[in-house]
């Protein structure tokens, strides 16, 4: 019986993660995001490059347990080869919405996979194209006293309200919730031969 381990504090990620195995445990990941410098890489290089770190990182707390595999993730939104992270203040987020109305942005999610008895490591990354309808004013604010863009990449959740702003999405809708589960239970079944489900 393999011990899944979730790399993620994220309550989203949790959910998602259940729909590959109900039977696993969530550790928050102590990484040090700043230490990667995302400056000249590609987004989907860099997205693997945290995963990489976090998943490195909690696996250092289950070196025992020979039967655990580690799952992390980390989703980045893109606009104009510029990434855009989780708002700093309302202000920022309003700033962010402006940007993002009426226009195509690309989510990358980058995952990571490893194995502890061999420490086998398989990591990669999921694009999906998102494009925003024209916001006006009032509809930034009214999303932003929903209190729902502070803690996200691109300042929006497609999974809740953030899903009104949305006009269309191009590939896999999971990966911009975070966890693109069909891809990940793939590559559990392909590269890890475990069972999901």
């Amino acid at each position: 019986m393999i011990d899944y381990i979730l790399a993620s504090a994220s309550p989203r990620r949790r959910e998602l993660m259940n729909i590959i195995s109900d039977k696993f445990e969530a550790a928050v990941s102590d990484a040090d995001e700043s230490a990667i410098n995302p400056t000249g890489v590609p987004p989907s290089i860099y997205v693997q490059q945290l995963a990489l770190l976090k998943a490195a990182s909690t696996a250092k707390k289950f070196l025992k347990n020979k039967k655990a595999i580690i799952i992390a993730a980390d989703t980045i939104v893109v606009l104009d080869s510029k990434i855009i992270g989780k708002p700093k203040d309302e202000a920022d987020a309003e700033k962010i919405l402006a940007s993002l109305s009426g226009r195509e942005h690309e989510v990358y999610t980058g995952y990571c996979i490893m194995r502890i008895r061999d420490a086998k490591t398989t990591c990669s990354s999921v694009r999906t194209k998102v494009k925003f309808r024209g916001l006006s004013d009032d509809m930034i604010k009214a999303y932003i006293k929903t209190g729902e863009p502070m803690d996200k990449a691109g300042a929006y959740g497609i999974q809740a309200k953030g899903a009104l702003l949305v006009e269309s999405i191009e590939g896999d809708y999971f990966n911009v919730v975070g966890f693109p589960v069909s891809e990940i239970a793939k590559t559990l079944r392909n590269e890890f031969d475990a069972a999901v489900m």
